[in-house]
């Protein structure tokens, strides 16, 4: 796909990658959490539940704001195909579904820093870890999304979700691991300008 084999090769990521590099990360920010004490188990737990919700958000986002950036120049063009682009021109290529390291440990560093020295590091580290795995469920739901068959209600609406912002509407449905912001802020996709099957392929 890219003329530097180097960029090529660094542009894929196994689909086990992200979660072999963060959920040792996220465990130890959570012992650490745990050891410290304060400000307590239920503390601990509503901090997490809070950055899981932030990762939502963040998601959502970045993903319609930043991902469907548009500036119409070959400058433009090309850092939307470099940032997503290239998954909605090759939705199924199963190198291509998940971010790569070298860029989710320099955005995770810079949320760890905002987080722990914004909100303190008693709330902050366990805000952090509830906010990684929000990503990691994203991850792995986007890359099920695209190739597994989703059996659960649930699943069934979250694909159906996400391909008819494939096939059918590209400015709704940003929410891949929920469509509640979708739902919020009246960017639900519009489905009726066509049909599409719950369980088809991207």
């Amino acid at each position: 796909m890219f003329q530097s084999d180097l960029f090529e090769r660094y542009s894929r990521v196994h689909p086990t990658t992200p979660f072999l590099f963060w959920v040792p990360v996220v465990s130890f920010v959570l012992w650490r959490s745990i050891g410290r004490g304060a400000p307590g188990a239920l503390g601990i737990s509503g901090a997490f539940l809070a950055g899981a919700l932030a990762w939502s958000l963040a998601e959502y986002v970045l993903h319609r704001w930043i991902f469907h950036w548009h500036e119409d120049s070959p400058r433009g063009r090309r850092v939307h195909f470099l940032l997503h682009g290239v998954h909605h021109d090759h939705p199924n290529d199963k190198g291509r579904l998940v971010m790569p390291l070298g860029i989710s440990i320099p955005l995770g560093v810079l949320f760890y820093a905002l987080y722990r020295f914004g909100i303190g590091v008693a709330i902050g580290e366990p805000f952090f870890a509830g906010f990684v795995v929000g990503y990691l469920l994203y991850d792995g739901l986007h890359y099920a999304i695209h190739h597994f068959g989703m059996r659960s209600r649930l699943g069934r609406m979250l694909k159906k979700h996400h391909m008819v912002h494939h096939h059918v509407d590209h400015e709704g449905g940003f929410g891949v691991s929920s469509p509640l912001w979708d739902y919020l802020l009246r960017t639900m996709p519009k489905t009726k300008k066509s049909r599409v099957e719950p369980e088809a392929h991207a």
